[in-house]
């Protein structure tokens, strides 16, 4: 049995407290929610903190709602109720593509969308959900609130923008007309983290063009979205040349590794193929957008 390191738990009453236990306990104290990322890192002592603090009460941070023409989700919100949202579903229907292959249900009872993105694990499927909608991430601390772009966000594998004093408290997702987006996965197995997994999300102009695209990969050794490849489709109508040409160039733009997952080659093949998949159902979906 892996058994984690000495530590000392406290249960934050409301995110004021949280932030004061994060200053009194300093930089050896972690958060803690949903624990499967951080306790599985604990036990194989990858992780040794002397402090956690339990956010599980702040029910504050659990929340999906609709404000103008942004759709804002609490940190603490579980990836059961993003999978569940009937309005999530409508507004950026990558998000349940990503959720229905994440993990398994009991996982998924559990986890956070803040715990994912705050753990910036290279093949986490939020962070590249995220980053293809150009999220923003509000981050809390003792000197107030401030917002970061996604892109800025995370900062290389297990780091982001998040201070050891700091919180991230939700996620704004901005909603855009004649939008639509996609995401699609290749694992060894159902629930596990992926071989690789690609992410699109595209706005159509009145016209039919592409007005916006955003293109991103999952577990291929890259940061951000991929603006090689989506110049190559903005202002055109969307068709199957221009999807193989900009998948081409995010398959040439990533950095996978030969892993027990599999050999470069196929990864690069896997980029390809997935990335043209995710245009093709984005802008099917964009195009049914502006139809309705």
């Amino acid at each position: 049995m892996q058994i984690p390191a000495p530590f000392d738990y406290e249960r934050a009453s409301d995110v004021a407290n949280a932030l004061s236990l994060l200053e009194r306990h300093g930089p050896e104290s972690r958060i803690i929610a949903g624990g499967h990322s951080l306790l599985p890192m604990m036990k194989l002592r990858l992780a040794r903190p002397e402090w956690l603090i339990d956010i599980n009460d702040l029910t504050e941070l659990e929340f999906i709602r609709r404000e103008g023409e942004q759709l804002r989700v609490g940190a603490l919100t579980r990836h059961t109720a993003l999978l569940e949202s009937a309005e999530v579903a409508e507004l950026f229907p990558i998000i349940r593509d990503a959720e229905q292959v994440i993990a398994d249900p009991v996982v998924r009872n559990r986890g956070t969308i803040g715990g994912s993105l705050c753990q910036a694990d290279p093949a986490e499927d939020l962070s590249t959900v995220c980053d293809v909608l150009r999220a923003q991430a509000v981050i809390r601390g003792p000197d107030g609130e401030r917002i970061v772009a996604m892109s800025d966000f995370h900062r290389g594998p297990y780091e982001t923008a998040v201070a050891q004093n700091e919180l991230l408290y939700e996620v704004r997702f901005t909603i855009r007309p004649r939008s639509g987006s996609a995401y699609e996965k290749v694992e060894r197995r159902v629930g596990d983290w992926a071989v690789v997994a690609a992410g699109a999300a595209v706005g159509l102009s009145a016209d039919g063009t592409v007005e916006e695209a955003a293109i991103g990969l999952t577990a291929v050794g890259l940061d951000g979205t991929i603006p090689e490849a989506e110049a190559v489709l903005r202002g055109q109508q969307p068709q199957e040349d221009l999807f193989a040409e900009a998948a081409r160039i995010a398959a040439a733009a990533c950095h996978p590794v030969d892993d027990q997952r599999g050999p470069v080659d196929y990864k690069r093949h896997l980029a390809d193929e997935l990335t043209r998949r995710v245009l093709r159902r984005a802008c099917a979906r964009a195009a049914g957008a502006q139809e309705g």
